[in-house]
């Protein structure tokens, strides 16, 4: 029985002896088909197909990916650096780069090349309040498909507007009590509206019975006109005689005023000049004027005077085009969405903001001249 005893355990121990040498050499074996192995492509292993298609099931489409394309991860992206690219797109490659956009409405669903079948060539703004909805119902009317409409609304009534076809495919912006200059600045920026040969920066008193929208375009490319007005009928609310509609001419680009009122036949308010309730621009214009609008200055008075600087021989293209004119009503409207302080209406207060804009404005302007000489060393 003793025997019998030590022969079992012997017999145990040499199957454990066996079992841990076996181990061994296994893990020695798997070390060395690692090392002369690195690394084993699933596509050059050829397995079963009923396990092939059980381990695909197995794994995720990004699993699948990631093995099947390591060398192309996050961290080995290439470093690029193009200083010629817009501030702050440095990093990106020139290539993916959109530094311009548009106004053009978009779908939701299909192609993208396929979401436009016309697009507009020139943009056409007003600032408006619902109480004038008539009124730029028959302006709007007087623009054609090639016409971008785009309303900004100071008294924030938006929805009203949808009483009319034509505000479906309108862009509304809604903010109380905000100028069309304040809009301007912070809607209109030269990137945003670079798809436009032209922008009309309008107002909401305009009438616009003897207007057509193609013929003064056609008229403004005749004449090189970079800035330019139609003609304003002859009424209560005309303030300047370069303004005035000529009735014997297209385009008229100089004009005479009272003594003493132009130091040069080819400065404003003689010549190189339009008023600020009906302007139109140029592309490369708008580019200049919009960085000349002051951000806190939200009337534009003055501007006008100042936008010769914008255009080269602002006297050649800067004009008014008599033969497509429009009257202004003289609606106080914005006036009206003032506050009255002081025993004062509520006009009287935007009236007498007005007025200081144009005088801060014409200091800011002598001040940036004097102090760009002064760098010149020409002051």
């Amino acid at each position: 029985m003793r025997t019998m005893h030590r022969s079992g355990v012997f017999k145990k121990t040499n199957d454990r002896a066996r079992l841990v040498i076996a181990t061994i050499f296994g893990i020695v074996f798997g070390v060395f088909i690692g090392v002369s192995f690195p690394s084993v492509s699933l596509n050059k292993i050829h397995l079963p197909s009923s396990l092939r298609s059980t381990f695909d099931a197995s794994i995720s489409n990004d699993q699948d990916f990631i093995v099947r394309s390591p060398e192309r991860t996050t961290d080995n992206l290439p470093k690029i650096y193009v200083p010629t690219n817009p501030r702050g797109a440095e990093m990106l490659p020139p290539g993916i780069v959109v530094p311009e956009t548009d106004l053009y409405l978009r779908r939701l669903w299909g192609e993208p090349s396929e979401d436009l079948t016309k697009k507009p060539k020139y943009l056409v703004t007003f600032t408006v309040g619902f109480d004038q909805r008539n009124n730029i119902d028959k302006c709007v009317k007087k623009f054609s498909e090639d016409f971008q409409i785009l309303l900004f609304h100071y008294d924030g009534r938006t929805t009203e507007w949808d009483q009319f076809e034509w505000s479906k495919n309108a862009i509304h912006v809604s903010v109380k009590k905000q100028t069309k200059w304040w809009y301007a600045k912070r809607f209109l920026h030269p990137d945003v509206v670079s798809a436009y040969e032209y922008i009309f920066i309008w107002d909401e008193d305009l009438g616009v019975e003897h207007f057509n929208s193609e013929k003064y375009i056609q008229l403004v490319k005749k004449h090189g006109l970079e800035i330019s007005q139609p003609g304003l009928e002859p009424n209560n609310g005309l303030t300047w005689q370069m303004t005035k509609r000529r009735g014997d001419q297209e385009v008229h680009k100089v004009t005479e005023e009272k003594p003493g009122w132009c130091s040069d036949p080819h400065l404003p308010p003689c010549a190189a000049f339009v008023e600020i309730m009906a302007p139109v621009f140029s592309q490369e214009a708008w580019r200049c004027v919009w960085h000349m609008i002051q951000n806190d200055l939200v009337h534009g008075w003055g501007l006008d005077f100042a936008l010769r600087r914008c255009v080269e021989p602002a006297h050649e293209k800067i004009g008014v085009v008599d033969s497509q004119w429009i009257i202004h009503q003289v609606i106080p409207s914005l006036g009206n969405q003032g506050k009255p302080e002081d025993g004062k209406a509520p006009w009287e207060g935007v009236r007498a903001r007005c007025k200081n804009e144009w005088s801060m404005f014409q200091k800011r302007l002598a001040s940036a001249d004097k102090e760009y000489l002064a760098q010149l060393g020409k002051d």
